[in-house]
């Protein structure tokens, strides 16, 4: 070979060589293995007569059907050698190795066996594409593990998040806990409660009793007067909260109750028309709940430890106590004293054991009035102390007689109704009426019944300790009428109370008894002759109509 073709061969072999590192460096810059491939594979044939039979990976399996070749390359074990490829007359295996690394195998065939320098390219390529593979695996193992790496920093900077906030939540939990803690050993009671729960929330904080009357109010907007609600939404309402077993929202207000067993003794409530109560909030209302009803419960054992060493609530209420004390102790009876009361007074001739009748009573009243009674004795008759019915309602007393007469089987049993008190401490006044209102009862020709303080008029000032008296004071002014109507079924007496009910007024008396003028003139006429008092004297006309009053009570009725 002359020198020009030797430097044509150095010139092609130096260009060859230039060629493949540009490639190199290409490949290098992928992090991609096919790519890299792919470009090893089709650089093989611009350095010579050779055909690119494939890259074999050492991490992956040879090609499906080349069983042989992949036999031939485990026995190589990461050497270069020939291999067997078709019929081609040279085939060779170039291992495609860096540093410390075996990447796979290049196969390279050939129509012959390359020169020596062409074998260094291949053997070259082969080292280069191997390096760029462990380089491209390296990357790719970074890009991995910071993807990995960024991924637990997110979740970490998630779960701090969480920490941060679980940490905050239990700080005000612990607070909302010490708060309400050192609120239960003050002993301020309902209204220390009400109080600690408004400064926790900033919302106004009702305590209420199981009837819904205001025990205690903390914060502002306190409304006057306080709304009762209906018994029968409120023991709904009650219901509906314990079978939820958290608060409740009702209108603008969300409410806990405070039960320590499986009665409820208060609710507490947010005043939270706006619905900004969120979970810290409900929180302090739930825990504030549980202090208040170990408030409650203790407050209930003191009164049910006076209850035993004091006499009965009902004897008491007659006797006289304190409003506070009253209200408290009937709480504990589940009895609520806040609406007015008032007093009954009852005795039943044929029914010898009080505690037939006090049973009886307490059924019929408990069945008429919707409420069960508070009792007691008193001097032989049987007390019974009872919310005031509805004012707008007819008077209930003559079906509470008649319920407890048919339960007791006899109609002889006579009560007498006091006038309602809006207070506990007014009810002893209450029995007096209803005292004196028995006596007219018993006085009367027909003692069966029920008496009212409220039907005796001015026969009240008569009444007291003095039925035998009036009943004869009765008789001295009228008894000539009464025996007349007695003997001729007349009405003198009744034309006389009527008379003087009209003031005197002869057409609104004629109306009144439906009679004409000129009867009315004739039966006032045959008055003046029998009782012999003249109807227009003062003095006599006083105690003419204080009598036709009593007569008016004490007559049996028609």
């Amino acid at each position: 070979m002359g020198d020009r073709q030797e430097l044509g061969a150095l010139r092609a072999q130096l260009s060859s060589i230039s060629d493949m590192f540009a490639l190199v460096m290409i490949m290098f810059d992928s992090a991609d293995e096919a790519e890299i491939l792919r470009l090893a594979l089709s650089s093989v044939a611009t350095l010579g007569p050779f055909r690119a039979e494939g890259a074999h990976l050492a991490r992956r399996e040879t090609p499906d059907g080349d069983d042989e070749l992949s036999a031939r390359l485990r026995t190589l074990a990461g050497a270069g050698g020939s291999v067997a490829v078709d019929d081609r007359p040279w085939s060779w295996a170039f291992p495609m190795r860096a540093v410390g690394s075996h990447a796979g195998y290049l196969v390279v065939s050939a129509g012959a066996e390359p020169p020596a320098d062409k074998r260094s390219l291949l053997s070259t390529l082969a080292q280069l594409t191997g390096a760029a593979l462990v380089s491209a695996g390296l990357h790719r193992r970074e890009r991995d593990a910071s993807t990995a790496l960024s991924a637990l920093n997110t979740r970490l900077e998630g779960t701090n998040e969480q920490l941060t906030a679980a940490v905050t939540d239990l700080e005000w939990r612990d607070r909302i806990h010490q708060s309400l803690m050192r609120v239960a050993a003050s002993g301020t009671g309902p209204a220390g409660i009400a109080a600690g729960v408004h400064q926790l929330t900033g919302m106004a904080v009702a305590v209420e009793d199981p009837f819904g009357n205001l025990v205690a109010w903390a914060g502002p907007d306190r409304p006057h007067p306080y709304p009762r609600p209906r018994r029968g939404a409120r023991a709904e309402l009650l219901s509906a909260i314990r079978r939820s077993g958290r608060a409740v929202r009702s209108r603008d207000r969300v409410l806990a109750v405070a039960q320590p067993r499986d009665e409820v003794l208060g609710v507490l409530s947010l005043v939270d028309p706006g619905r900004r109560a969120g979970d810290r909030e409900l929180f302090a209302l739930e825990h504030g709940a549980l202090v208040l009803a170990t408030e409650l419960a203790h407050q209930r054992g003191l009164a049910e430890t006076e209850l035993r060493l004091r006499r009965d609530l009902g004897e008491d209420l007659i006797t006289g106590t304190d409003d506070v004390s009253a209200r408290a102790r009937s709480l504990a009876l589940g009895h609520d004293l806040h609406p007015p009361h008032q007093v009954l007074v009852a005795r039943w001739a044929d029914v010898a054991q009080d505690e037939e009748i006090v049973a009886a009573l307490g059924t019929a009243a408990t069945r008429v009035l919707g409420a069960e009674p508070l009792t007691a004795r008193r001097g032989g008759a049987v007390v019974l102390v009872v919310p005031q019915p509805d004012p707008a309602a007819r008077m209930p007393w003559g079906e509470l007689h008649r319920a407890a007469a048919s339960l007791l089987r006899s109609p002889n049993g006579s009560i007498g109704v006091g006038r309602p008190r809006a207070l506990p401490s007014e009810l002893p006044q209450s029995l007096v009426e209803g005292e004196r209102a028995l006596e007219v009862r018993l006085a009367s020709a027909t003692t069966g019944g029920v008496t009212t303080f409220e039907e005796l008029g001015i026969y009240r000032l008569l009444a007291a300790g003095a039925g035998d008296e009036v009943g004869g004071f009765v008789r001295e002014w009228l008894g000539p009428l009464i025996d007349y109507d007695a003997a001729n079924r007349s009405a003198l007496v009744t034309t006389l109370w009527q008379y003087y009910e009209c003031g005197g007024n002869y057409d609104a008396t004629a109306r009144a008894l439906t009679i004409h003028r000129s009867t009315l003139r004739y039966r006032l006429q045959r008055i003046r002759e029998l009782s012999g008092h003249d109807l227009r004297d003062v003095e006599s006309r006083l105690n003419l109509h204080v009598a036709a009053r009593a007569w008016q009570i004490l007559r049996p009725p028609s």
